[in-house]
């Protein structure tokens, strides 16, 4: 344990996007075009 106060909404996606510690959140419904989107680009 830290032995801290932790934020409220620190294991959130959004929290961690705010934070630099992911890039994108993307929602179900979009996660296959999206992914699409990226391997193209990459390849």
């Amino acid at each position: 344990t830290m032995k801290q106060q932790l934020p409220d909404n620190f294991q959130r996606a959004e929290f961690l996007l705010e934070h630099g510690l992911i890039d994108m959140v993307v929602s179900r419904e979009d996660m296959k075009k999206t992914l699409a989107k990226l391997i193209e680009f990459l390849s």
